[in-house]
């Protein structure tokens, strides 16, 4: 099964090229494209892409041709994407390599549609989180586990596996930034997909700004929470008919 990995970047000049080298060094998957998504990146993030280009074999490196954001360049890289499986990945290395082999492995030999790793269980390694980020990410996580009667614990995480038919049959996916990585989870668990969920390492590692802000995002999630509470609604009411 060939594995497609996305990797969207916005301003990522500081960053890039550790991934690059990084994943090149560490990965041991065969079968496997790297779909780099530039989401109208300002800095010389697009002159540095012509270089790695160059160096890095089954490495690609396009522009989102979506709406501008996380959501858009997310959707260009499931549709731009060859593989079988596709797996999110930060640029900024945060995720482990070691984890992608294990995503990897469970999704060949197991009949799951998706893989959820989480930051958040027993065996889970987390370094470097920002204690205000930590605190809030338990409670808004916490929450989400309650209102939708669920097994997982890290909505928030990007970092997650799945076969690409089943994102396609989740569509549309609405979100436009970082609450992206809320609606699909969401999707696949409320609408009965088959998932494990398995515990990962996560280092937080960022050179230069991030382009996370909480405040900003807070009506996204809230506004993803309804929509994907509703339309769980609508599944179950149609299903008792």
């Amino acid at each position: 099964m060939k594995l497609s990995i996305i990797v969207p970047h916005f301003n990522e000049a500081k960053n890039i090229e550790d991934f690059c080298i990084n994943f090149s060094t560490r990965n041991k998957i065969e079968n496997y494209e790297v779909v780099f998504i530039n989401d109208y990146s300002n800095d010389n993030t697009e002159s540095l892409v012509e270089t790695l280009s160059n160096r890095f074999d089954k490495f690609l490196f396009i522009k989102n041709d979506k709406k501008k954001g996380l959501g858009g360049a997310i959707r260009t890289g499931i549709s731009k994407s060859s593989g079988e499986l596709i797996v999110i990945m930060m640029c900024d290395s945060s995720d482990s390599i070691d984890d992608l082999q294990v995503y990897y492995k469970l999704m060949k030999e197991n009949e799951c549609d998706a893989v959820f790793g989480s930051r958040f269980l027993k065996d889970s390694k987390v370094y470097n989180y920002p204690v205000k980020k930590l605190v809030l990410n338990r409670i808004f996580n916490y929450f989400v586990k309650l209102l939708f009667w669920s097994d997982y614990n890290d909505f928030t995480n990007a970092f997650k596996i799945y076969k690409k038919k089943t994102l396609l049959s989740i569509y549309p996916l609405v979100s436009e930034h970082f609450n992206i990585f809320l609606e699909i989870p969401l999707k696949i668990i409320y609408r009965n997909f088959n998932y494990k969920i398995i515990a990962i390492e996560w280092n937080n590692k960022r050179i230069g700004k991030s382009n996370f802000r909480i405040r900003e995002l807070g009506s996204k999630y809230f506004f993803t929470l309804l929509y994907c509470f509703f339309e769980k609604i609508l599944i179950l009411g149609n299903k008792k008919k």
